[in-house]
C-alpha cells in the first residue's frame, strides 16, 4: 500500500521551489506507520521546504540516496522516484494515491511551526516540538496511522 516504502535509486533533480525562507525549511527523519492486517511503514530522512500551497519534499535512504522528490504548487503536484514520475492536481491527491491514505498536509505545516491545528481524525502532540519531536496519530478513518518526526537541530 505504501508505494513510497519500496522506493530505491536516485530521483532526477528538479529546481527548488522559489521564495522559501529559513522558517519554512525543515530537515530530519520521519516515520509513517500504518496499522493494518499487515502493518506497513515508511522511514526516511527528509528535507521539506515551502508551505502546503507550494513546496518540495525530498526523502533520503539511510545511505543518503534520494528515494523520492515531491514538488507541488497550486493545481499541480509531481512525485519523482528513480525514472518514474507521477502527477496529480494537488499534493493531497498525490499523497493519497501514493500512500493509500490521506495525510494532514496543511495541518502538518502548522504543527511544524508550533501552531495547534485540527485535521479530521488526526491529533498531534506538539509538547516536544522544542526538542525537535512531533507525533501525530490518526484514529479515524481506519486504519490507524502514526506519523513521527524528529527534526535536526
Amino acid at each position: 500500500m505504501l508505494a513510497l516504502t519500496g522506493l530505491t535509486g536516485c530521483a532526477q533533480l528538479l529546481p527548488h521551489p522559489p521564495h522559501t525562507t529559513p522558517d519554512t525549511q525543515w530537515s530530519g527523519r520521519l516515520a509513517l506507520q500504518m496499522d493494518e492486517q499487515e502493518a506497513q511503514s515508511l522511514s526516511a530522512s527528509f528535507e521539506l521546504q515551502g508551505s502546503s500551497a507550494s513546496g518540495q519534499l525530498v526523502l533520503f535512504s539511510p545511505l543518503g540516496n534520494v528515494l523520492a522528490r515531491i514538488q507541488w504548487e497550486p493545481g499541480k503536484a509531481v512525485l519523482v522516484t528513480g525514472n518514474q514520475t507521477r502527477t496529480a492536481d494537488s499534493l493531497d491527491v498525490l499523497l493519497q494515491q501514493s500512500t493509500g491514505t490521506q495525510l494532514p498536509v496543511a495541518a502538518l505545516f502548522a504543527w511544524l511551526q508550533g501552531v495547534a491545528s485540527t485535521a479530521d481524525g488526526w491529533s498531534a502532540d506538539l509538547s516536544h516540538l522544542k526538542e525537535g519531536r512531533l507525533t501525530a496519530i490518526r484514529r479515524s478513518p481506519l486504519p490507524r496511522a502514526t506519523l513521527r518526526i524528529i527534526l535536526d537541530r
